[in-house]
């Protein structure tokens, strides 16, 4: 039994994933939220990794457990298996790279096959310090966001913009539609929460068909 500091510290356990073809900065996205740290000549991910970062809502503790999946074709079939679990998404592009944008449909498609429940996901465009080479306007990204029911907002892990910012806007999401399941299980006093908290790693169930939809209008932010 764990004593009443132990289950206060550690309340939900959120697994988030980062998606997206290789070289759109997923790595240094993570390193410049989990570390403030920015490697501008890191090489391709191998493998899959992992960091934990801790938030605060509602006096909780939230602790985001954020997989960083290698982009590159040939790891895709080590990595399907690290989707299993996932219950948030960030799936990047390079706003450089307009090949980059006509991939999130494949990796939305590769997102829901592989995952086992509903996803919270943002559309994120990254590398907005490259104003001058743009290739993917703001607004392509917000219609494609709108489209899909998804969150979106445009990053620089160079610079830091929205990096905070967007993994947040996930781990809320998730806490609320879980703290909405959870005041709908109390009312129809059906008390078998034990999935959800206490330290649990957080499963959002099939039914939960609302997951994106307070996603749309939601439009948040561009550099």
């Amino acid at each position: 039994m764990m004593d009443e500091d132990d289950e206060q510290s550690q309340d939900y356990l959120f697994k988030i994933v980062l998606i997206g073809d290789a070289a759109v900065g997923k790595s240094n996205l993570l390193a410049r939220y989990a570390r403030n740290e920015f490697h501008p000549n890191s090489k391709s991910t191998i493998g899959v990794e992992f960091q934990t970062q801790k938030m605060d809502i509602d006096g909780k503790e939230i602790k985001a457990q954020i997989w960083d999946t290698a982009g590159q074709e040939r790891f895709r079939a080590v990595t399907s298996a690290y989707y299993r679990g996932a219950v948030g998404a960030l799936v990047v592009y390079d706003i450089s790279r307009r090949q980059t944008f006509d991939s999130v449909g494949r990796w939305l498609n590769e997102l829901q096959t592989h995952s086992d429940m509903n996803v919270v996901t943002i559309l994120v465009g990254n590398k907005t310090d490259l104003k001058d080479a743009r290739e993917v306007s703001t607004a392509e990204g917000k219609a494609l966001a709108e489209a899909q029911g998804l969150f979106f907002m445009e990053t620089s892990a160079l610079d830091s913009s929205n990096v905070a910012a967007a993994f947040q806007t996930v781990v809320k999401e998730i806490y609320n539609i879980l703290s909405r399941k959870m005041h709908l299980s109390q009312d129809l006093k059906k008390p078998d929460m034990s999935s959800l908290g206490n330290g649990k790693t957080v499963i959002l169930q099939e039914e939960a068909n609302d997951t994106n939809n307070g996603a749309k209008g939601n439009w948040c932010c561009s550099s």
